[in-house]
């Protein structure tokens, strides 16, 4: 990042201690939140919020939720989707959940995942496939993969894909469909025009003024960034379009982050950020067992720069070779991570088995901290409707 050499006199410091607080608010983090849980605000405010498979205790988009309200339950969260369509369903780094209100600002995502992912599926442009689908589509309604019965060509590799669910990908990448709902998880296309309404499905803006909106976007959530992290946000730019955005404009504020190796680093800050500083409270006590996805953590970059804390998803590493475990919970604490736990559950005993245990180096596990994980642990269990948490490690 290159910042002219003036600006360097007028930068605002923000200290580590300072900088942890204000990303853990931001997120959400800061305070136990009490009352009714409102999913779609919570989404709002965060820009987004990642799905996924696995199911260890809860899906992560569950638990996201979840940590930023104790109140949430998983029923909360698919009619905004498939009912009241407020949220729509695409791809930021992952799969994600996206307040139906950004869709126009979509459309630059929509053209890049599409030419992308006919690169990867050459085979999806197969038109009597899609032929296929989009009259299946149009007389019978929302479909799954499972109602097509194409057969894998060539060897059948990991990630190997049928012609139909490769032609089912590109249409939904490209926004030709979208998720009309999901059912037990498994996602249901239907046509975009009988899913998205109508004022939302044509750009407000053309291609700039996307990138510019999807920029602001981010800094509002961010607080304070760098080029990278920015670009990272959505992972709906390339990195000179970010860097073409960033160098033209004349709001963001220059400051000088301090990390958490005592380094510092230049980033550009919101135009409130003095406001944010200063309202800014300090973060809660409460320890947190946070999702591998979860927005706080998920730029692995931003989170070893700010917390000095190294985390890496093992699941799809071999056993003999992970450093902690398949799925590993970050232990958050005020603003420091105090270890990561590996947890398992059984929905049909009503049992949470506690498989690992990692206190993080250089930070003692007294009493007490052991009474505040067991507190969280139990709240965690009630989420997923389990009523037993039992250790199948020994604790330090």
């Amino acid at each position: 990042m290159i910042f002219a050499p003036h600006f360097w006199l007028l930068m605002l410091k923000i200290s580590n201690k300072q900088a942890r607080a204000l990303w853990l608010h931001t997120n959400g983090l800061s305070l136990p939140q009490t009352g009714p849980a409102d999913p779609l605000q919570i989404i709002t405010d965060l820009g987004f919020v990642q799905i996924d498979t696995i199911r260890n205790v809860t899906r992560a988009h569950h638990h996201i939720l979840w940590s930023r309200n104790a109140n949430y339950r998983e029923k909360q969260l698919w009619p905004l989707l498939g009912k009241d369509r407020s949220l729509f369903e695409h791809f930021t780094h992952d799969a994600s959940l996206i307040p139906m209100e950004f869709y126009p600002m979509w459309a630059r995502q929509f053209a890049r995942m599409g030419e992308k992912v006919a690169k990867w599926y050459p085979a999806s442009g197969d038109s009597k496939i899609k032929d296929d689908i989009l009259k299946r589509i149009e007389a019978e309604g929302a479909l799954s993969t499972h109602a097509f019965d194409t057969k894998i060509e060539g060897p059948r590799e990991m990630w190997a894909r049928p012609p139909h669910k490769k032609t089912l990908d590109m249409m939904w990448y490209n926004g030709e469909l979208s998720t009309c709902f999901r059912e037990n998880f498994t996602k249901f296309y239907n046509l975009t025009h009988r899913v998205i309404p109508q004022h939302l499905r044509t750009p407000t803006t053309d291609d700039a003024g996307q990138i510019d909106w999807l920029c602001n976007a981010a800094m509002h959530r961010l607080s304070f960034a760098t080029q990278g992290e920015i670009q990272r946000f959505w992972e709906a730019m390339d990195a000179k379009e970010t860097k073409a955005w960033t160098t033209s404009q004349t709001h963001l504020i220059p400051v000088e982050i301090e990390l958490a190796d005592k380094s510092t680093q230049p980033a550009f800050a919101h135009p409130e950020i003095e406001t944010r500083l200063r309202d800014t409270p300090d973060p809660t006590s409460r320890l947190r067992i946070l999702n591998p996805f979860d927005p706080a953590i998920r730029d692995r970059i931003r989170l070893n720069r700010l917390f000095g804390f190294e985390y890496v998803n093992e699941m799809f590493v071999p056993a003999a070779k992970r450093r902690w475990g398949y799925y590993v919970y970050p232990l958050l604490e005020k603003d420091r991570f105090v270890g990561r736990i590996e947890l398992k559950a059984d929905r049909s005993k009503g049992e949470m088995y506690v498989t690992g245990f990692w206190p993080e180096s250089g930070v003692k596990w007294p009493t007490a901290r052991h009474k505040k994980l067991d507190t969280e642990l139990t709240r965690f269990a009630k989420l997923a409707e389990l009523s037993q948490i039992e250790w199948q490690v020994q604790r330090p």
